[in-house]
């Protein structure tokens, strides 16, 4: 049945289609952990009874999403062994490191504190459990360090040697885990992170501001939403254009796909802003594209010449159509976001923050950007580092296992299967929670009442905004 097929396809498809479902999950976390623990440092400094309803409101959702990005995180380490052996056999003294690393200092951290901060508001009180909070959120941002470092490595190798077994390891650890591209990629996928939570966190305010707009914790975490996305997209955009530059230098080929960059332009190099990329005729069809400006963008001087992929042995290309409408989404939806943040910070000063339907419809229509950003984000990085495991130096062809076409095809169909059903369910349920608003004595996770929690106590030393 399956005998036709290409093996290595398969398992690429298959760890593509995992890593789609798990990087969602972490991206989500990265940014609501942090969230909640800006929300209970405002409830410890003013006592304000609303901050503590929308910490418990969102703490039950981030429990969710938590367990299921730990689920899936799994099962694609599995895949390292099942369908990758030869890549974990050459890069293992270099990568397993690191991603021991992660595991040692972010995951048992987070696991330590996350109970305390599920369940423990009401048995260790505010500040001790604050600081479990925080504990948490700046797990996931270490859990963010190695993983980054571990896949920017594969990016930009440095720091390294090979062995008498062709094994990968490691001469400078500090090189290898401070590659020249991992400070890029970390500040932009945290920014993502914090992009991606903020989108979410205005379109649920969204949809409860269109039921009632005088609903004071849709009202407040609107505008929390609304401020990061004003402050962090324009940021994001210059993270980008810094992550660009960087991998202009040191991945050029991938950066020629996105920029759709067949032929070389010795005299300045347009800007396609859209096309359909020909991969056989190495032509990009109906482009529609601005003189000069790619070069402008990349090199600061509008007739700076620039390399095609006509450079570039043709074996080595990445699937150009592929990262060519990947990046171009992600950038849009960029734009899109900074345009969101502006309109509410316009709407904002006007005094109709809370009033004006069309800014809610667009924050509700914008709520999934973040995920579909960072997804298209993560494909423009991984196929266009394609056709290397290792850039340069490992080939996706020499790091796949020795299987037949038929077992990858068997458990990528069984992954889609339990996927679609697992991850419909509790992506259904987050909704269903999402759907109802917060209200005054929200519960958190087995009844974190704010009632008994946020009164004075010698513990906690701060009460509630009807005492005061």
């Amino acid at each position: 049945m399956f005998d036709g097929l290409d093996a290595i396809v398969l398992a690429r498809a298959q760890f593509a289609f995992t890593m789609s479902f798990h990087i969602v999950f972490p991206a989500f976390s990265i940014g609501l952990a942090s969230y909640l623990a800006v929300l209970e440092a405002l409830w410890l400094w003013s006592g304000r009874e609303v901050f503590l309803t929308l910490f418990n409101y969102w703490l039950k959702i981030f429990a969710i999403v938590f367990g299921m990005g730990v689920v899936s995180g799994i099962v694609m380490s599995y895949q390292f062994g099942t369908n990758w052996a030869a890549f974990a056999d050459k890069t293992g003294p270099v990568i397993g490191p690191l991603m021991a690393y992660e595991v040692l200092t972010a995951f048992f951290l987070e696991a330590g504190f996350l109970g305390v901060m599920l369940f423990g508001l009401n048995k260790v009180g505010p500040r001790l459990h604050f600081i479990a909070t925080l504990m948490v959120a700046v797990g996931t941002l270490i859990s963010a360090f190695w993983i980054l470092s571990a896949n920017s490595w594969m990016q930009t190798p440095t720091g390294y040697a090979v062995n008498d077994a062709g094994q990968f390891v490691a001469a400078d650890w500090w090189k290898v885990i401070f590659n020249p591209s991992f400070p890029y990629r970390l500040v932009h996928m945290v920014l993502a992170a914090y992009l991606t939570t903020a989108l979410v966190v205005g379109g649920v305010g969204a949809f409860h501001l269109l039921r009632d707009s005088r609903r004071e914790s849709a009202r407040v975490m609107f505008s929390m939403a609304m401020w990061m996305a004003t402050i962090v997209a324009p940021v994001q955009i210059l993270a980008g254009d810094q992550h660009g530059l960087n991998t202009l230098a040191h991945q050029p080929a991938k950066v020629m796909a996105m920029e759709g960059h067949y032929q070389s332009h010795p005299d300045g190099a347009p800007l396609i802003l859209f096309g359909l990329p020909d991969q056989a005729r190495a032509k990009v069809d109906y482009a529609v594209q601005i003189p000069n400006l790619s070069s402008l963008i990349l090199k600061h001087s509008l007739d700076a010449p620039l390399a095609g992929l006509d450079t570039v042995p043709r074996e080595n290309w990445p699937p150009v159509p592929i990262v060519f409408w990947t990046f171009r989404v992600m950038v849009g939806l960029g734009f899109l976001m900074m345009g969101l943040g502006l309109l509410s910070l316009w709407l904002r000063w006007r005094g109709r923050l809370y009033e004006s339907r069309p800014l809610h419809c667009f924050a509700l229509a914008m709520a999934p950007a973040g995920f579909v950003a960072v997804l298209a984000g993560w494909f423009t990085t991984e196929v266009g580092r394609q056709p290397f495991t290792v850039y340069g130096l490992l080939r996706t062809v020499d790091s796949a296992s020795p299987l037949a076409a038929p077992a990858v095809a068997s458990s990528l169909i069984a992954f889609a299967i339990v996927y679609f059903l697992l991850f419909a369910a509790g992506a259904v349920y987050i909704l269903r929670l999402m759907g109802d608003p917060p209200h005054a004595g929200e519960e958190g996770p087995r009844g974190n009442e704010p009632s008994h929690a946020a009164g004075i106590t010698p513990a906690s030393g701060v009460a509630t905004s009807e005492e005061r």
